[in-house]
């Protein structure tokens, strides 16, 4: 087992192609337990290097409502009506704090994600 800090790119090329060599072997196994050293240093590195930003609290809704297969009329007591539910994620209207609580336990998505300001559509 050769393994090493990925510093660069063209380390992390290298320890890309080093897993995806290894990357089915039993996990008991030497080369299992390299494979979860490479995977966890290939996750620092791209953590570092290619961070992706959360989804906006609307799109973070919108993802969690296809995970769990639920449709705009499924939420409409949690935004208080059925035109609510339409202007929060239409981003006519922001969240409320009471509606950030209640999709926090039905959808059991991070507050954080939720608080974050987004944008409204311009009113037309």
């Amino acid at each position: 087992m050769n393994i090493k800090i990925i510093r660069t790119e063209a380390d992390y090329e290298s320890a890309l192609k080093r897993l995806n060599e290894i990357f089915d072997e039993p996990k008991e196994s030497k080369l299992g337990e390299e494979a979860e050293i490479l995977s966890l240093l290939i996750d620092d590195y791209e953590r570092k290097h290619y961070p992706i930003d959360p989804p906006d609290p609307v799109e973070a809704i919108r993802i969690r409502m296809e995970e769990m297969q639920l449709k705009q009329r499924d939420l409409v007591g949690i935004f208080g009506g059925k035109n609510r539910a339409s202007e929060v994620l239409n981003r006519k209207r922001k969240l409320t704090l009471e509606m950030i609580r209640n999709l926090t336990l039905l959808l059991h998505l991070s507050p954080e994600i939720l608080i974050q300001d987004y944008s409204l559509s311009k009113q037309q």
